[in-house]
């Protein structure tokens, strides 16, 4: 039944002498090559006074280093045909390049040099804060994207986990030299790090080019972030605007937790397609939103669940209580067809990220910093098959008696206090 899900490639793993650890998959079938390095390390793991530094430090990493200029590092990756990309999470940064398998020694060779050797040059940090602080304009001018920033704040009030990721424009301009090369000392560290690629790859080749620009790297102690510690509570921010965004939560469950999966189909079923609950009640049937979503964050000690969707400041009222209304029902009656719809759209997801080389690269760094091993698909497919509708339900009403978050921005008048809502929910 479940035959596509056992045919997994083979992941050769190998730890350098100071901890770093290098993973390649090996595609027969593709002719590129996919190349990371993941650091387990993200925006929870700033002090206050580095609120924002991990972002820019994954824009300077493109900025020059001891031996390339900032359009060499372009050159060097284009001319081979490849491109390269780095992102920032709340508990990961990753820096990746593809390019033609010939080229893998390129791309790693770049991909060293950006991490180990940037110069951090004055001129090109002053024009990188601007560049982030035009960022962090656009947020503040987009709604849907600042109610989620608020989101978090509210739901871990004065914690690094519920910091948005950008800083702010005080913390952004305080940055220097010193803080960031502080910073990567402390965080960018070998026992934090994979070096993964898949694809048109050889294992032995792709651990001598981690351990020529990686090897030297000391090994350091390893830090423990701050906890989460879910807080909840409610943020108005009352705006002269067309639409009210309005984002309503409540405390998730960490990746580890024994109840995820349950947690997630949950949010699936309420609110994560077409034939979900809440599309089907608040869009097609009653028109108060144009997309309206559940979601289920999870992160390696908590997580977030929630309910997002913007509607007319006339429609508030309605579209909070027919929220509640399918949150509370779904604790009650959801049903085998909808548990076995939503299994196989876990499924089809799990194997479409697989599909790619950057979609097994990220799998196989994201399992070995969080679990220190890669979990099979097949796993993942057994305890997804055993859920039973009764647990997934527990899931869902188990969620629903924790306190609310509720942040919402534009015309407001028809949002209900927050104590309402745990009332809604618990009733």
């Amino acid at each position: 039944m479940n035959h596509h899900f056992v045919r997994e490639k083979r992941i050769d793993i190998t730890r350098l002498d100071n901890g770093l650890i290098v993973a390649t998959e090996q595609m027969p079938e593709i002719a590129t090559a996919t190349l990371g390095v993941w650091i387990g390390t993200g925006s929870r793991h700033e002090m206050p006074s580095e609120h924002g530094l991990s972002h820019l430090i994954e824009h300077m990493a493109f900025k020059g280093t001891e031996r390339r200029s900032a359009r060499q590092i372009a050159e060097d990756i284009e001319n081979v045909g490849g491109d390269i990309n780095a992102a920032t999470s709340v508990e990961y940064t990753s820096y990746t390049a593809r390019v033609l398998g010939e080229n893998a020694d390129v791309a790693l060779d770049v991909l060293g040099d950006i991490l180990t050797a940037s110069s951090f040059d004055a001129a090109e940090l002053a024009r990188e804060k601007g560049v982030i602080l035009q960022e962090y304009a656009a947020v503040e001018d987009t709604p849907d994207d600042l109610v989620y920033d608020a989101f978090m704040e509210t739901a871990f009030p004065g914690q690094p986990i519920g910091r948005p990721i950008l800083g702010t424009p005080s913390t952004v301009d305080s940055f220097d030299e010193g803080m960031i090369r502080a910073f990567l000392g402390r965080e960018y560290v070998p026992g934090k790090m994979v070096v993964a690629a898949a694809g048109d790859v050889e294992h032995d080749k792709i651990v001598g080019l981690a351990r020529e620009s990686f090897g030297a790297m000391p090994a350091v102690g390893l830090g423990v972030p701050e906890p989460g510690v879910y807080g909840g509570g409610e943020r108005r921010i009352q705006r002269k605007l067309e639409q009210a965004n309005i984002v309503l939560g409540l405390p998730g469950l960490s990746f580890k937790d024994p109840g995820y999966y349950a947690t997630h189909l949950f949010a699936h079923i309420l609110g994560g397609g077409l034939t979900s609950r809440l599309w089907h009640e608040v869009r097609e049937t009653r028109g108060l939103a144009y997309s309206i979503e559940a979601f289920h964050w999870p992160f390696s000690d908590c997580g977030l669940f929630g309910v997002g969707a913007g509607t007319a400041g006339k429609d508030v009222a309605e579209l909070m209580d027919v929220t509640l209304a399918c949150m509370h029902q779904a604790t009650k009656d959801i049903g085998e067809t909808e548990m076995t719809r939503a299994k196989a759209q876990m499924k089809v997801a799990l194997l479409t990220a697989l599909e790619t080389p950057g979609g097994r690269l990220e799998r196989i760094a994201r399992q070995l910093l969080s679990w220190g091993r890669i979990i099979p698909s097949d796993e993942i497919v057994r305890k997804v098959d055993a859920l039973t509708v009764d647990q997934v339900r527990e899931a869902g009403h188990a969620i629903l008696q924790g306190t609310p978050t509720l942040t919402a921005i534009g015309p407001l008048k028809g949002l209900p206090k927050v104590k309402d809502v745990a009332e809604a929910l618990r009733r």
